[in-house]
C-alpha cells in the first residue's frame, strides 16, 4: 500500500507543478480500485488501495486550498462525493444516495468517509478544472471545455493506467488569428508560394 501511496502523493505533485491550480480550484478524481490491483474494473473493490490513493493525493490538493470531487461508480451515474462547501460554492445539486464498495466504488466510499461534511451531488456541471483517471473510469464530463491532456511521468498506479488533465478557456482567436479578408488573403498567398 505504501507504493500506491507515493505513486498518487508522486503523481499529484507533478501535476501540480505542471498545472498550479488556484485556492477555491475543483479537481476531479475518478479512479478503480479493482484496476489499480490488476483486476477488471468493479470486481476486486479494496478500500485499502482507496485510502491508499487518498493518503498521497488528498493532501498536497488540501494544502492549497483546492476542493476535490471524487467521481462514484457508473452503479451512482458518476454521482460525486464532495465537501459540502464545494456544492455550495459551486452551486452543485445533492442527492440522496450513499456510496459502498460495490455501488459508488472504493474510492468514492473511503472519500465520504474522510471528508469532514460530505455530500454526494449529481454532476459538475462540466465546472472540474482539473483532474485525474486512475483505471480509464472516465472523468471527461466533469471538466470544464477545454481538456488538455498532462503528460505525466509517471504512467501507472499500481497496474491501473493514469491519465491527467487540465482545462483552458476557449480560445476564440490566437497568435495565428486573422480578423480582416485582406489578412486572410495575404496568409493565403504566403501558404501558396510556399508550395512546390
Amino acid at each position: 500500500m505504501e507504493g500506491i501511496r507515493k505513486a498518487a502523493e508522486k503523481a499529484i505533485l507533478e501535476f501540480l507543478d505542471l498545472f498550479p491550480m488556484p485556492r477555491g480550484s475543483l479537481f476531479v478524481l475518478g479512479g478503480s480500485t479493482s484496476e489499480v490491483l490488476g483486476e477488471k474494473v468493479g470486481t476486486k473493490p479494496s478500500l485499502e488501495v482507496a485510502e491508499a490513493i487518498l493518503e498521497g493525493l488528498l493532501p498536497p490538493l488540501l494544502e492549497r486550498g483546492i476542493w476535490v470531487a471524487v467521481q462514484g461508480c457508473e452503479h451512482l451515474n458518476r454521482a460525486l462525493v464532495v465537501e459540502r462547501e464545494a456544492a455550495r460554492t459551486y452551486s452543485l445539486e445533492e442527492v440522496t444516495v450513499f456510496p459502498h464498495p460495490k455501488a459508488g466504488g472504493s474510492l468514492a466510499t473511503a472519500a465520504f468517509l474522510r471528508f469532514q461534511d460530505p455530500v454526494m451531488v449529481e454532476s459538475l456541471k462540466a465546472q472540474a478544472h482539473g483532474g485525474m483517471d486512475i483505471g480509464g473510469v472516465l472523468i471527461g464530463m466533469h471538466l470544464r471545455p477545454v481538456a488538455v491532456p498532462l503528460r505525466l511521468s509517471l504512467r501507472r498506479i499500481g497496474e491501473a493506467v493514469l491519465i491527467a488533465a487540465k482545462t483552458r478557456p476557449k480560445l476564440v482567436g490566437g497568435a495565428r488569428a486573422v480578423y480582416t479578408r485582406e489578412e486572410m488573403l495575404r496568409k493565403l498567398e504566403e501558404y501558396r508560394q510556399k508550395l512546390p
